[in-house]
């Protein structure tokens, strides 16, 4: 079996991406820290990833006890913070090994009390005007940004992609009515549409998803439909069409692959106005903020508590900047190496 090899083509791409020094570590410190970030239940969190005691074993991290099944008295949902578990684990000489970070992004950090306390040992950027671990709440804030601006990127990349192709190989009245269309759809209000439809309905993940996958898709509509428009004068398009090819195969396979160095090349700017506007939509108290740890709501907070607490303001912002820069400049690398002016 013949080995993988790259084409020439694509040794040079890599090899201008990993010139641009500053794209090419933002892109490995981004890999890294999306990459702790999905394991965030097993760094920080109030359940102890392992419990040994009397012999058995038990995981809280992966599965759900309740207080008989560790030896106390009641039925109910084990509390693994509480005073008296602690000291049924240190009657009965148990082994509890606890996350780097004992805390959830929604625990109450009773001992820390008033709120929001400063920087301490046991909390290491303090925590919030809730009372919250602001390690954990950035660690968890952090992944459901990044999946999130990840889902809306690919889900709107592939309506863009397939409206802008659509539109610059078939033409005529097809590009009209939909240029029309993009026009008038663009001109919506979409911070105001979605702060009045989040005050409506109680927003979710999925729902905010594909209420903002209404308005992102157009961002490619345009560089997709120029590249379809000059790809359907050449000269394998022709004998394709001559041939008796249907559009739709034509599109697909062989003027769909001159769109793709636009569109990989504007994905992470795509992102990172994805995950931007879903921060402003936390920092107004109308986006996931309510149900799910949000970067938007510490910056929120640090706009009432910048005198008394500036730790808050300064963690905030500095997650939010190194997301969106790592962002910039890994699309600022891989648009110099997707440019064909640029040489080897």
């Amino acid at each position: 079996m013949a080995g993988f090899s790259l084409s020439p083509v694509t040794r040079r791409r890599l090899a201008r991406f990993r010139a641009n020094r500053r794209g090419f570590w933002s892109l490995w410190l981004f890999l890294v820290l999306f990459g702790l970030s999905l394991f965030a239940e097993f760094i920080a969190n109030d359940r102890p990833l392992y419990i040994g005691m009397e012999g058995k074993s038990y995981y809280p991290v992966l599965t759900d006890y309740a207080e008989t099944d560790l030896g106390g008295d009641f039925d109910t949902p084990a509390d693994y913070t509480s005073t008296y578990l602690r000291d049924l684990f240190a009657e009965k000489g148990a082994t509890v090994v606890w996350p780097l970070i004992p805390y959830a992004w929604d625990t109450v950090v009773r001992e820390a009390a008033p709120y929001p306390a400063p920087p301490s040992a046991a909390n290491w950027l303090g925590t919030d005007n809730d009372g919250r671990d602001i390690v954990a709440t950035l660690i968890y804030g952090f992944r459901i940004s990044i999946l999130f601006g990840l889902a809306l990127t690919v889900c709107a990349s592939v309506v863009g992609v397939l409206a802008g192709l659509a539109q610059g190989y078939l033409g005529g009245l097809t590009d009209l009515l939909m240029q029309r269309f993009i026009e008038i759809w663009s001109g919506m209000p979409v911070l105001y549409l979605l702060i009045i439809l989040s005050a409506v309905i109680e927003p979710t993940f999925f729902w905010l998803l594909g209420l903002m996958l209404l308005f992102s898709w157009m961002e490619l509509v345009g560089l997709v439909r120029a590249e379809a428009l000059r790809a359907r004068n050449f000269d394998y398009v022709r004998a394709a069409r001559a041939l008796g090819l249907t559009d739709l195969r034509i599109m697909l396979r062989h003027v769909l692959p001159n769109t793709l160095v636009a569109t990989i090349t504007m994905m992470p700017f795509v992102m990172n106005g994805s995950i931007s506007t879903l921060t402003s939509l936390d920092y107004l108290r109308f986006g996931l903020q309510q149900s799910a740890p949000s970067l938007g709501k510490l910056l929120s907070q640090a706009k009432d508590l910048a005198v008394q607490a500036p730790w808050i303001p300064l963690s905030a912002f500095a997650t939010v900047a190194l997301i969106l820069s790592l962002l910039v400049f890994i699309g600022e690398a891989t648009r110099d190496a997707f440019d064909p002016r640029r040489g080897p």
